[in-house]
């Protein structure tokens, strides 16, 4: 039964091919449609028998419809001239009402045109070049996914693997040219970098392929994408395999256009195609698809049509004329059921010049159903995909390793869950040269700097391995990041900015080593952030010449704190004097000797030397509080004095580099490094001033010598450098003036690279390990490095005792000073009141007055009393009366004569 319904079957699609219909009873209207294919090219035959099919397919479930769609197919050739002339004749001679094509986008871009000026609608399913934009081109429809549409995921398959640079090959056509902006962003998105870009023109030969290939080789790329038709990419990938391009350590993927047409391409291309990735939009199975697919592989249409494989091209060719004969239908009837005439057969074309165009184009537009390569539905004039497939052809077969969605990313199962990490995302797919290890890449060509010194920082072995501590950092580094990476290290000898420029040239791919970041080497290469120290500073020789000094008895004290001293002994001598000068003989005498005792017995106070006695309680308040003070004075200059003397105290033979250039001196750089260039174009620095050295016996030896022994004055050179060289001579040379900034060493790659993220974040993890850091440090530093700054520990001079530290005991010793004086001055005044008056009220001038006064003051007290309380001294008995004073006068004439018999 199954075999005669067939049969059946059969029969009727090749009479309806033929143009041959069974006989009808009901009244149909023929509606014309063109057609427009490559017939020659897999699509077109492919195309050709899935609309066959299509027609045959919709008229067996809607027999009952009043319109028949009549295909007027040609062929383009091609040719985007015969493909409009096509259009053009079927438009005008034809009179169709819509074009189904045509098939490549280089031709739709012309018919789109033409459809448009006669309002005839263009139905594509071939044309996905994103430069056709049905929303920019009012009759034009296309039952298919723009290319666009798939950059997103084949960049998460490139984020997947983490592949930094990818190279993309594409056909030189409308169709390959339109996809490259959308997908060289997309992978950018990513971190990948395109650093190369292939083009093949459509109609190139074994050997220009070949020489193309043999180009990308040189290049050591190893990942490709591939974007070309079935028919130019089942030639390449021949050539690829010839070429060695498909074995093991080469990644490839291909896009859409490609894979959709895998079943087409012949068993030889499809053998040297083992291994590749390919992405391609979700059709899911049904039964609809699956009799579809049965009855495609069984029957054949046409003798020149040899293809009878699947494709998503030839499922949109079924659903554009499912879709075409539904609007038609709709539309058609609409639109003559009134002007049917009695007959069983009517062409649309001879009932008058009726513009069906806008009508069709909306009812396809407002269609939904569904279709063997799923739910149809136009928006924005266009398909749109929910889903994307990921597979790797093995063998004769595509496995299936995942799925993309725009909502979920990346999954192993169609409705699984994504996945956070990388390898969880898709299976294991099996790599060209039948291996399941993941293609790095490319094998990097690392520069590493050959140096003459400082091998702490950086040695080349002689089996061509490297050590030191930026070599452990970059180990260290590597080992954190989320995928593998293949190197190889090319010692080489120069400056390092020439080193540099060539990653610049694209000669090298990075450069490992003491590197320092600074600006003018970020114009052609990108670092990665600093693993070290930051800063460039200077180094000089450093001399004990403080105990030379003959003047460093000086030094303890600041020269402020001298002055105010000395002020403060002669304000305390002349407060004393005030105080005893009536009542105290020591402190009487010729004017002379009275202003000698003013100054000898403060100072005296300063070693405590003083043979003079004070009788004024007042007097004795004052110097409690001044011999403190000189106390306090005098403890802290010998403490001071003491430590100048002992402890070794080191300064920088220069402390400023604006000095020594003044001077004309030279100055040592490293060799190799920017140093060089920064002393000359930063800081004005002439060559013949400047001297190269490369280790770091060099350094001891050329500040050792100084300039004026052929040597140098000082070396300018980044921190670390002068840190490692201090912890082996701290002893004899300092790090003095301003720390000039830079930013460290750091790895350098081309500009644009995405290893640089890698690195930086991966730099980052092992900088804040601090066990690891200081695992790598002790290595190969020891405790060098971690010295303190030495223009901080040592200082050019220690700094003298100021007036501010003492400023409370001053003020102290002020104030007494000026109370007691107070006081003195105001019992002065108490006891001798009558006679300071009748002076006062004298007429004589006022300089005799004064003079007066003076004399007054000047005359001796009596000292009856001395312990009759803090102002004894300046009792009542002051005015001494007449006996008292003649009393005074004989005892002091008595001792005069009792001397006068002694001698």
């Amino acid at each position: 039964m199954a075999n005669h319904k067939s049969f059946l079957l059969f029969i009727f699609v090749l009479l309806f091919s033929l143009g041959i219909e069974p006989l009808e009873t009901k009244e149909v209207i023929r509606v014309p449609v063109g057609v427009v294919l490559n017939l020659k090219s897999s699509v077109g035959a492919m195309a050709e028998n899935y609309m066959t099919m299509a027609l045959s397919d919709f008229y067996t479930k809607h027999a009952h419809y009043k319109t028949r769609l009549s295909l007027r197919t040609r062929d383009s050739k091609d040719d985007v001239v015969s493909a409009a002339f096509e259009a053009l004749h079927l438009i005008n001679i034809e009179r169709v009402n819509a074009i189904i094509g045509p098939q490549s986008s280089a031709e739709a871009k012309f018919v789109i045109e033409l459809g448009r000026n006669y309002h005839v609608p263009i139905i594509s399913f071939s044309a996905t070049s994103p430069h056709l934009c049905p929303s920019h081109s009012p009759f034009f429809i296309r039952t298919a996914f723009d290319d666009s549409t798939q950059v997103k995921a084949i960049a998460a398959v490139v984020e997947a693997y983490a592949w930094l640079e990818i190279v993309v090959i594409y056909e030189d056509t409308d169709y390959g040219n339109s996809l490259i902006p959308y997908l060289v962003d997309a992978l950018q998105e990513v971190g990948a970098r395109v650093p190369y870009r292939s083009v093949i023109r459509p109609y190139s030969n074994d050997t220009e392929i070949s020489k193309e290939l043999r180009h990308l080789n040189s290049t050591r790329a190893t990942i490709f994408l591939v974007h070309m038709t079935a028919s130019l990419g089942s030639k390449f990938f021949v050539l690829a395999s010839k070429a060695g391009m498909m074995t093991e350590g080469y990644g490839w993927i291909v896009t859409q256009g490609l894979s959709t047409l895998l079943d087409p391409v012949g068993s030889r291309a499809m053998d040297s195609m083992q291994g590749i990735l390919g992405v391609r939009p979700y059709i899911p199975m049904s039964k609809q698809l699956g009799d579809l697919l049965y009855r495609m592989k069984r029957f054949r249409f046409s003798k020149r049509n040899k293809i009878t494989g699947v494709n998503l091209f030839g499922l949109w060719a079924y659903d554009s004329v499912w879709a075409l004969a539904m609007a038609v239908e709709k539309v058609g009837m609409a639109n003559y059921s009134s002007m049917i005439p009695n007959v069983s057969r009517v062409n649309v074309a001879s009932l008058g010049a009726v513009d069906m165009g806008k009508n069709l184009l909306g009812a396809i537009l407002d269609l939904k159903f569904e279709s063997p390569s799923g739910y149809f539905q136009l928006i924005k004039g266009q398909l749109e995909p929910l889903t994307f497939e990921i597979f790797n052809v093995i063998g004769e077969k595509e496995r299936i390793i995942g799925y993309w969605n725009k909502k979920k990313g990346l999954s192993q199962m169609l409705n699984g869950a994504a996945k956070s990490d990388a390898k969880g995302k898709l299976k294991q797919p099996i790599w060209p040269g039948d291996t399941t290890n993941q293609p790095p890449t490319k094998k990097l060509r690392i520069v590493v700097p050959l140096k003459q010194g400082f091998y702490e920082f950086l040695k080349v072995q002689k089996n061509g391995n490297i050590s030191g501590f930026s070599a452990e950092v970059f180990f260290a580094a590597v080992s954190q990041l989320p995928f593998p990476i293949m190197y190889e290290f090319i010692p080489k000898d120069g400056p390092y900015d020439d080193l540099l420029y060539q990653i610049h040239r694209q000669k090298y791919d990075a450069v490992v080593g003491d590197t320092t970041i600074v600006a003018n080497r970020s114009l052609y290469v990108d670092f990665t952030l600093p693993y070290s120290e930051s800063g460039v500073s200077m180094i000089v020789l450093t001399e004990d010449s403080e105990r030379n000094n003959i003047w460093i008895f000086l030094k303890p004290l600041s020269p402020n704190l001298w002055l105010t001293t000395g002020a403060a002994f002669i304000c305390t001598g002349f407060v004393i004097w005030v105080l005893e000068h009536r009542l105290n003989t020591e402190f009487r005498g010729p004017p002379q000797q009275q202003l000698g005792m003013i100054f000898w017995f403060s100072f005296s106070t300063l070693v405590f030397a003083h043979r003079e006695k004070v009788v004024n309680n007042w007097s004795r308040f004052v110097l409690i509080v001044w011999v403190f003070v000189v106390l306090i004075l005098t403890q802290s200059y010998t403490a001071s004095l003491a430590s100048m003397l002992t402890v070794q105290k080191l300064q920088p033979a220069f402390t400023d580099i604006k000095e020594i250039q003044r001077n004309g001196y030279k100055v040592g750089y490293q060799n190799s490094s920017f140093i060089k260039g920064f002393l000359m174009e930063y800081l004005g620095f002439d060559e013949t001033k400047l001297v190269p050295l490369k280790t770091i016996q060099d350094y001891h030896d050329a500040l050792s010598k100084g300039n004026k022994n052929g040597g140098v004055a000082a070396i300018l050179d980044e921190v670390p450098y002068l840190k490692l060289f201090l912890g082996k001579n701290s002893s004899k040379y300092t790090m003095v003036g301003p720390t000039y900034k830079t930013d460290g060493f750091g790895f350098a790659f081309p500009i644009g690279s995405s290893l640089v993220s890698y690195m930086s974040r991966a730099i980052l993890n092992v900088t804040q390990n601090k066990i690891q850091m200081d695992t790598i440090q002790s290595k190969y530093f020891g405790n060098q490095l971690a010295l303190e700054d030495q223009s901080a520990k040592i200082s050019s001079e220690g700094p003298s005792l100021g007036v501010y530290s003492f400023g409370g005991l001053f003020i102290i010793a002020g104030v007494v000073s000026m109370l007691s004086l107070l006081m003195y001055m105001y019992h002065f005044l108490c006891s001798h009141w009558s006679a300071l008056r009748t002076i006062c009220s004298s007429e004589s001038t006022l300089r005799e007055k004064v003079v007066e006064i003076a004399k007054h003051f000047d005359k001796k007290d009596a000292l009856d009393t001395p312990d009759e309380g803090l102002g004894a001294p300046l009792g009542s008995n002051a005015m001494e009366n007449d006996s008292t004073r003649t009393n005074v006068t004989v005892k002091n004439n008595l001792d005069v004569n009792e001397n006068e018999r002694t001698n």
